[in-house]
């Protein structure tokens, strides 16, 4: 277990307990950074105890993406309690509310989950900085932890692959479960207030754990034994829809593999198809959030894009929109349209589509740095699974060239990659699935 650890600070100090800080993977079962602090808190005979810093604000999501949260873990602190293992929610900042509740509980180490987005980062600094502690963190989202996968942002899929694959007979296992904890907290325990955040959406998922592990099981059934010839069909319903419970950290990436590589049924082209995306696509964002400082930014694209695309920033437009045109779904184009609505209605669009909708918008903005900005803007407003590598690196595959390379020259776009309706049209029933979008009731998502 300590091949996914890594210290942020070390102090030796006899205290009270053992904190699992959990932020990014908000589940019980199927999680390191849990167990490694179980097993902390067991070797020192102290109790564990699991906190959750809830910030006011977080990259442009809704209430609604907080209310999807809070659900989830309330079922975290429920199955926590199961297991004598106390579970608190702190707001406010990290400076004034998180670290002075830390010193409250007075920890012996601290144990957090990895996550490479800057703001995570940035709190974490701030911790170590603030609270002298042993504070570890252990990578529980990735298979392969991100600093053991690559020292550095790799170039694309084809050469973090082989160093993927060289470690996963070493890191895809089966999880241990944790144990009824045999030393019971007994110290400051103050009441759990859960904030009160608006309703879910009508399409919103059943957030939490076991919702999480009940959407797996259906995908086994229904839909992995079609994903490697139907995934582009956003209206065949072959893909997992499991993006937004990994992103919360409510599904175990590595459990999802596990059972996918294990299963007797699956078809070898199936299995390889989806794995290579649940895994080597999956953890390339990682990797590229992690050693990129630039990773939601025109300075994150290749140097091949960004002089492409500089030399067409003055080709004439035929249609040019600004951000609140695109937000409502006003262009000329349906499919564009159709897309947009089933963001911004649903909270989800399907991955296919997710590009074509990204480089429609490098097409009709004033320049690829506003494209980039207004699409990490709405992905990050209105997506269940925004606000996460995944949806950084797509854009910036789909906008500027990341992790790919040049294509022949064309007006605007320059020589990255192109999508056309056309081509949809040739993949999948694009009438049908405009139809489908146009029948989506309204829904107000401003909150």
């Amino acid at each position: 277990m300590t091949e996914r650890t890594r210290y942020l600070s070390s102090h030796q100090k006899t205290e009270q307990c053992v904190v699992y800080w959990m932020s990014r993977d908000q589940r019980v079962y199927d999680n390191w950074a849990l167990l490694f602090a179980q097993q902390k808190a067991i070797e020192k005979k102290l109790p564990l105890v699991v906190v959750f810093y809830l910030a006011k604000q977080f990259l442009g999501a809704k209430s609604w993406h907080f209310a999807f949260m809070i659900e989830g873990l309330k079922e975290v602190a429920n199955t926590l309690s199961q297991y004598q293992i106390p579970f608190f929610l702190v707001s406010g900042t990290i400076e004034e509310d998180f670290i002075s509740f830390l010193l409250k509980i007075n920890p012996e180490v601290v144990v957090t989950d990895f996550d490479p987005l800057r703001i995570k980062r940035q709190w974490k600094t701030i911790l170590t900085q603030n609270l002298p502690k042993t504070i570890i963190e252990v990578d529980t989202h990735n298979i392969v932890p991100c600093w053991k996968a690559s020292d550095h942002a790799e170039f694309a899929a084809r050469t973090l692959r082989p160093k993927i694959q060289r470690l996963l007979p070493f890191f895809l296992t089966d999880i241990p479960k944790p144990i009824i904890h045999p030393y019971p907290w007994k110290g400051y325990s103050p009441s759990l207030l859960w904030p009160s955040f608006s309703s879910l959406p009508p399409f919103s998922p059943k957030p939490g754990e076991t919702a999480a592990w009940e959407t797996f099981l259906q995908f086994l059934q229904a839909g992995i034994h079609r994903y490697a010839t139907e995934k582009n069909d956003p209206m065949a319903f072959a893909t997992s829809r499991l993006s937004g419970y990994f992103h919360f950290g409510q599904l175990s990436p590595q459990r999802v593999a596990y059972e996918i590589h294990h299963h007797p049924t699956i078809s070898d082209i199936n299995r390889q198809v989806f794995l290579e995306e649940l895994i080597v696509r999956r953890e390339l964002s990682d990797n590229f959030v992690f050693y990129q400082p630039y990773y939601d930014s025109w300075e994150g694209i290749p140097s091949w894009a960004q002089k492409s695309l500089d030399r067409h920033r003055d080709d004439p437009r035929e249609y040019l929109y600004d951000r609140e045109t695109l937000e409502m779904e006003k262009t000329h184009d349906p499919l564009w349209n159709a897309c947009q609505r089933s963001l911004r209605l649903t909270g989800y669009l399907h991955g296919y589509l997710r590009m074509y909708w990204a480089k429609k918008i490098l097409e009709w903005s004033p320049s690829p740095e506003k494209a980039i900005e207004w699409a990490i803007f709405f992905n990050d407003s209105y997506l269940l699974d925004g606000r996460d590598p995944n949806g950084y690196v797509g854009v910036l595959w789909s906008i500027g060239g990341l992790h790919d390379r040049p294509y022949g020259d064309k007006p605007i776009i320059g020589q990255i990659r192109p999508m056309t309706f056309s081509g949809c049209k040739r993949k999948f029933d694009v009438d049908r699935y405009i139809q489908w979008a146009n029948t989506l009731p309204d829904y107000d998502f401003s909150g």
